[in-house]
C-alpha cells in the first residue's frame, strides 16, 4: 500500500489516527482509536480482539478487509496497527452499538472533504506520501522511485477505466497477471516470498523491482493507448504484453549477473542498502 503521512484528528477530544493511501486513493483509519470513540472502553485492543473473533464466527467479510499500516503510537514510535478504509469503517460502526455512531459518520464525511481538496490539487496527496515515506526511513532515491511508480500506476488504471475494466476484482486480476508474467509469482506468492502479510507489496520492493514493475505498467499503458481495447479480455492481452517487456529486461539483467527479484522487505533493506541501489540504478 502506498502509505502516506500519519495524521491525527480529534473527535470529541479523542485522537483518531489515519493515513491517506495515494495509490488506492483511500483513507485508512486506526480501528482501536475508533473503538475508543464508540465504546469508551479502557481496553480497546481487547475489545477489538474479541470483536474480530465474533466477526469471524459470523462469517463477516470485514475481517478480511483489515490492513496493517505503521502508525505513530503513544510512545512516539511507528508500530503496525490494524486499519480500515472509510467504507469498511462504516461497516465496523454497524457492528458496534453506540450512540456516537451517527456523529462519527458526520466526522468521517468532514475528513472526506480533504480528498476533494487533493483531487483539485494532486500535489497535496503526493506531498503527503513523501512525508510519510521519509518518516519510515526510506532513502530519497527510493521515495522518488515510489512516487513515480504511483504516477505510472495511475496512468495504467486510467487506461483500464477507459477500456471498461472494473475496479476491485478485475483490477486485481490484471495486476496479478502482470506480476506472474514478469516476476514469475502471483501477488500472494510475491508477498509470501518477502515475508509479508497484509503489508503493501510495492512498499517492500527494491529499486530494481520498482523499476521492472513500472516498465511493465508503462509498457501496458503505451500499448493500450495504441490499441484502444474495449473490454477486459483485450485489456488482459495488453497487460501480459506490457509485462513481457519487463520480463525481457529482467532476463537480460540476470544474464549479466544483476539481481532482480529480492526476498528482502522494507525492514530488511534499510537505508544503507536503498542508498547503494540508488547510486547504481542508472
Amino acid at each position: 500500500m502506498e502509505k502516506s503521512q500519519n495524521n491525527l484528528k480529534l473527535f470529541e477530544n479523542k485522537k483518531i489516527r489515519y493515513v491517506w493511501n495515494a495509490e488506492e486513493e483511500e483513507w485508512y483509519f486506526s480501528v482501536v482509536d475508533i473503538v475508543v470513540v464508540l465504546t469508551g472502553t479502557q481496553n480497546p485492543r481487547r475489545y477489538w480482539s474479541d470483536l474480530k473473533i465474533k466477526l469471524t464466527k459470523e462469517g463477516s467479510e470485514l475481517y478480511d478487509k483489515i490492513v496493517q499500516l505503521k502508525l505513530i503510537s503513544s510512545d512516539g514510535k511507528l508500530r503496525e496497527t490494524d486499519v480500515l478504509s472509510t467504507k469498511n469503517v462504516l461497516r465496523l460502526i454497524q457492528s458496534i452499538p453506540s450512540p456516537k455512531a451517527e456523529p462519527f459518520k458526520m466526522w468521517l464525511a468532514e475528513v472526506g472533504n480533504e480528498v476533494l481538496n487533493e483531487s483539485v490539487d494532486p500535489e497535496l496527496s503526493i506531498d503527503r506520501a513523501i512525508q510519510n515515506y521519509r518518516k519510515l526511513g526510506y532513502s530519497e532515491g527510493w521515495i522518488n522511485q515510489r512516487i513515480k511508480a504511483i504516477e505510472v500506476r495511475k496512468a495504467l488504471t486510467d487506461e483500464w477505466d477507459k477500456s471498461g475494466v472494473k475496479k476491485g476484482k478485475e483490477y486485481a486480476l490484471l495486476t496479478d497477471l502482470m506480476y506472474k508474467t514478469w516476476a514469475g509469482m502471483s501477488s500472494k506468492d510475491y508477498k509470501e516470498f518477502k515475508g509479508l502479510k497484509k503489508e503493501n507489496l510495492r512498499d517492500n520492493m527494491t529499486n530494481i523491482e520498482l523499476i521492472l514493475n513500472m516498465l511493465a505498467e508503462a509498457s501496458a499503458t503505451e500499448i493500450s493507448q495504441n490499441e484502444k481495447p474495449t473490454n477486459l479480455r483485450e485489456s488482459t492481452q495488453i497487460a501480459v504484453s506490457g509485462a513481457e517487456v519487463a520480463l525481457d529486461a529482467r532476463k537480460s539483467l540476470e544474464k549479466r549477473g544483476g539481481k532482480t527479484i529480492s526476498s528482502q522487505n522494507a525492514k530488511e533493506i534499510g537505508d544503507s542498502q536503498l542508498s547503494i541501489d540508488d547510486e547504481n540504478q542508472f
